[in-house]
């Protein structure tokens, strides 16, 4: 068959139904290296009990806290962020919200984009709901250490019209306005990262104290991206800025970092001050035997038949895409390669895209 007619052919709803439908299947049950969000979770053990014991914690006392995520490229480190993601915001509410905040860390010279992120995720509704809060109990203003914020609060609380776009923008760091002034009160602008660190400390405490906040989740992922793009300078200055947020907020911040254990390694030799706020970390690792790789690819195989049940195309299939044994020699080879890499065990990512590779294959065949 040339390759016209097979796209043509692919794109027929019917043969793709009867092809995946030997199969018992709606797709290709396996993730391939490219497709690295929507993926459903593999409970990794230690570490998944770990994470969670660490967040019903927070979410019982609010206290903050800051976990390394520990782990080579390829290992699951983005998935499981992903996981911590999903599952968070569905225990939020209205009442109490929890802001998830997931943020790659894309080669920058600043932490700023982040604390905006922060701040854009809370959003005008936030500070509308504050203000509320703020009518009944005034007094919690008095928390909010700097001066300004302690201004800015009073006046969204007093004002007749809601002013809750005002102090966003003001949070955000842009330009300061005669409107600004006016309306908030404030005389200087938010524009370095210190400054927003210490507002977002004021906003987060008043806030949770007001009732309307149990906390940020943060969620930084591949923070070694900073490495190697950046200068020495203005990578330790990145750093300092995680110190800064870690320190600024004693509650109200469960802190995420997913980082490879290199960079872990020169960060801390970057910034010693760092290497004490990050102690508490959780690794993951690569596959390491055969029963562990035959668990990952039997997860992600019969949550695919599940996700064809739930859509109405469940029943009996044929076989399985992929039998046993060729799962056992895919695993075998990928750990020979790894071996004389050097490296230990095989990592999730390129696992499971050589599965991905195998089982279109083996759609393929059934055309």
């Amino acid at each position: 068959m040339s390759l016209r007619e097979r796209l043509r052919s692919a794109g027929t709803a019917t043969q793709q139904s009867e092809t995946y439908r030997r199969f018992g299947l709606l797709r290709n049950p396996f993730p391939s290296s490219n497709h690295t969000s929507g993926n459903p979770h593999h409970p990794m053990s230690d570490a998944d009990q770990l994470v969670e014991d660490r967040i019903v914690s927070f979410l019982q006392d609010a206290r903050s806290q800051a976990i390394v995520i520990e782990g080579t490229q390829g290992v699951g480190k983005t998935n499981f962020l992903n996981h911590v993601e999903s599952e968070v915001k569905s225990i939020s509410d209205d009442n109490r919200a929890y802001y998830v905040v997931r943020y790659f860390s894309d080669p920058e010279a600043s932490f700023d984009s982040t604390l905006r992120r922060i701040f854009e995720e809370l959003g005008v509704e936030h500070f509308t709901k504050l203000s509320q809060a703020l009518r009944q109990d005034d007094s919690l203003i008095e928390e909010a250490r700097s001066h300004d914020v302690r201004t800015a609060l009073r006046r969204i609380v007093r004002s007749e019209e809601d002013i809750s776009e005002s102090m966003m923008s003001w949070l955000l760091g842009l330009r300061l306005l005669k409107l600004h002034r006016d309306a908030l009160g404030v005389q200087f602008r938010l524009d370095t990262v210190e400054s927003k660190t210490a507002a977002l400390r004021d906003v987060v405490d008043v806030s949770i104290r007001a009732g309307i906040l149990g906390g940020i989740i943060l969620l930084l992922d591949e923070l070694e991206k900073q490495d190697g793009v950046l200068s020495a300078r203005a990578v330790v200055k990145y750093l300092s800025a995680i110190r800064a947020i870690i320190d600024a907020l004693p509650s109200g911040l469960f802190l995420m970092l997913a980082v490879t254990p290199d960079a872990l390694r020169r960060y801390s030799a970057a910034l010693p001050a760092l290497r004490g706020r990050l102690q508490n970390r959780i690794q993951i690792l690569p596959l390491s035997d055969m029963d562990e790789a035959l668990s990952l690819a039997k997860f992600y195989v019969d949550w695919a038949h599940e996700e064809a049940v739930r859509l109405g195309y469940g029943g009996g299939y044929e076989s399985d895409i992929l039998q046993r044994s060729l799962i056992e020699d895919c695993y075998r080879r990928l750990s020979d390669q790894s071996e004389r890499r050097g490296d230990k065990g095989v990592r999730q990512r390129e696992f499971l895209h050589k599965l991905y590779t195998l089982a279109d294959d083996a759609m393929s065949l059934g055309d």
